[in-house]
């Protein structure tokens, strides 16, 4: 292994830094890709001053850090404009809604019809056909109230 690192070339990183960037489809969170252009740049100066291997690693590692902070650091700080900012939350986009169950509450657990599917709900004990709100989510199950 140590022959090999003590061998690095230019286009070693850039190789390193396609194959990261295609692995970054796999992998969520954009995390990967921070050390594929860390990867990128280290080739680039790799190829413009030549380096030991150590530093090369050292310097692909710092670099792909720093960029991950930076980035998570832009990312917590930006401000959520979206028009739509449930989109992706269904069940707390009918968070206020009145509705009526289509199933009794019993044990805490019951039915309502909303938009286009059946919701399990929890909430307090109350007969099918009762009018309710939804006041809250937990993942797909909607928290309920008497209307």
């Amino acid at each position: 292994m140590s022959e090999f690192l003590s061998h690095l070339q230019w286009w070693h990183w850039w190789v390193a830094a396609a194959v990261m960037a295609i692995a970054e489809t796999m992998v969520p969170g954009a995390m990967v890709i921070w050390f594929a252009v860390s990867a990128a740049i280290v080739g680039a100066l790799v190829l413009v001053l030549p380096m030991p291997w150590q530093l090369q690693l050292l310097l692909w590692g710092a670099l792909g850090i720093v960029a991950l902070l930076l980035w998570r650091r832009a990312a917590r700080n930006r401000p959520d404009d979206s028009e739509q900012p449930l989109l992706n939350q269904r069940s707390a986009q009918y968070i206020g809604r009145q509705t009526t169950l289509s199933e009794a509450i019993v044990n805490g657990r019951g039915k309502v019809w909303l938009g286009d599917g059946a919701w399990t709900v929890r909430g307090p004990e109350l007969p099918r056909g009762a009018a309710v709100r939804v006041v809250g989510a937990d993942g797909a199950v909607l928290v309920v109230e008497a209307a």
